[in-house]
Order: C-alpha cells, then structure tokens, then sequence
C-alpha cells in the first residue's frame, strides 16, 4: 500500500489564550488513505483493513453520513453541492484510524485533487462529544497551484463546552508530503486569539512494519485521545474557565471560498 497510505507520526499542539492559558501537547499518528485504493488489489495488509476489523482499520461508517456508505461519492456529493470544479482526480483522507475496534476523530481531512494533481478543495469533518458531525468545505485558490489553503469562516459548529458559537476560525492546511501541517486559529469576536491548534508529522509509508512500530511507539491512541480530551477539560474547568450552553444543532454543512461562505442544511 505504499503509494496509497502512509503514516504521519506527530505532535498535536493547543495553546488557549483566553480567558486562561493553557497548553496540551501529545504524540501520536493518522493515517492517510486514497479512498481509490482502499481495496485495490495489493493494498491488503495484515495490520490494516478496510471497512473489516483489524489491528488499524478504517471504516466508511465513522465518516460523513454514518451509514456505511461509501465515502468518495459523498465527498463528490460535498463539493457538487458547494460549487467547487471537481474533475475526479484523487481524494485523500488524512484521520485517526480505529485501533483495536475503537475510534474518536476529531478532526477529519478530505484533500480533493484534480486529475492534475491540483488541489481543488480540502473537506473538513468535525465530531464532538455529543455525537455530532460537521462539514466543512474549503475551496482551494483559483488555479490550484498552492499547496497550502489558507482560509477562515465563522464558527458554525459547537465543538467544545468551554468556546461557543460567537467565534471565527482561520485555517492553514498544507497537503500532505514529506511532512503535513495542520493549523487552526480560533478568534473571539474582537479578532482577538483565543485558541490555536495544530499537527505536524512525519511521514512513513503505510505497511505492516510502520504499523507494528507505530503502535508500539502509541500504543491505543485513539483511547488516549479521548482521555485527553476529558483530562484537559477537567484542568481548564479547575482553573476557572466557565461553560457554554449547548446550542441546538445548526445546519450540517459550510462552504467556503470560490463562493460566498454558506450553511447547507
């Protein structure tokens, strides 16, 4: 699988700003995939499967809809709907993979290319803790021919009880290479900083061998992940930093770029 997948072994990184700081930092590793070559003959492993259990698996049924269906054409579905050019080039997805049956994704990334290799457009999908999904879909530059999307938005997405709805978000999303970085910056409505997150890595090519030491390396860490997330919040509501009420949830999708940022329902 070593043109299809790779791993991306990293540092994710929130700094919070306002109204106390507070910063997290872990280790861990997410998986790349091409949604073309998910089951192309040679893409079998013994340590990875698709929509079947594994030591790493990923299932189309934790993405998008949640309904097993399979995850390209939803994606095509996305940017049809947002108005983005798309010629049906590759579309990559960067995630957390099930490790042992078990996942939670904070943040999914859909990287959709032209037949060119041109970026067309990235898809971000937001879980939180209540069970709820949001899209984002960012379209890229005209002419594709940056390798970084830079774009912010309004906040449409109610992610955590500490920062509610009255937010913007700028992103930075580099496609994946050698190296992938990913970088988010929440502002209140002053502009002022009040949260950053980000992920950089390294990668290694998707076989058993990157597997098996990857797992060694962070071992459950998609257990770990959720622990942290619980583990933090605790900290931050230790030191003070207050709860927001829950909105009701909004509209399932926002476009941004070539056209006018949008909510689709």
């Amino acid at each position: 699988m070593s043109e299809a997948g790779a791993l991306y072994e990293g540092t994710v990184v929130h700094q919070r700003l306002e109204p106390r700081r507070h910063r997290l930092s872990y280790r861990l590793f997410q998986l790349l995939v091409d949604l073309d070559a998910l089951d192309a003959p040679g893409a079998r492993l013994r340590f990875f499967a698709h929509n079947r259990p594994a030591l790493l698996s990923l299932y189309d049924r934790d993405h998008l809809s949640g309904d097993a269906a399979p995850l390209r054409p939803q994606v095509e579905a996305l940017l049809a709907g947002a108005g983005v050019a798309f010629d049906g080039g590759p579309i990559r997805l960067m995630c957390l993979p099930r490790v042992l049956g078990y996942v939670f994704n904070p943040l999914s990334l859909y990287y959709c290319h032209s037949r060119d290799g041109a970026l067309a457009a990235v898809v971000l999908e937001v879980n939180n803790t209540f069970g709820e999904r949001h899209v984002y879909v960012l379209a890229a530059p005209a002419g594709g021919g940056d390798r970084v999307v830079r774009l912010g938005c309004a906040k449409a997405f109610f992610v955590s009880p500490f920062l509610g709805l009255d937010m913007t978000y700028d992103f930075r999303l580099a496609v994946p290479a050698d190296r992938v970085a990913t970088a988010i910056v929440a502002r209140g409505p002053d502009g002022t900083p009040v949260l950053s997150a980000a992920f950089e890595g390294a990668r290694r090519t998707l076989d058993d061998r990157a597997i098996a030491s990857a797992m060694l390396r962070h071992p459950l860490v998609t257990l770990k992940v959720i622990a942290a997330i619980h583990w933090e919040a605790a900290k931050l509501f230790a030191k003070g930093v207050g709860l927001r009420a829950k909105p009701a949830p909004g509209s399932a999708v926002t476009v941004i770029g070539r056209t006018a940022e949008r909510a689709v329902a």
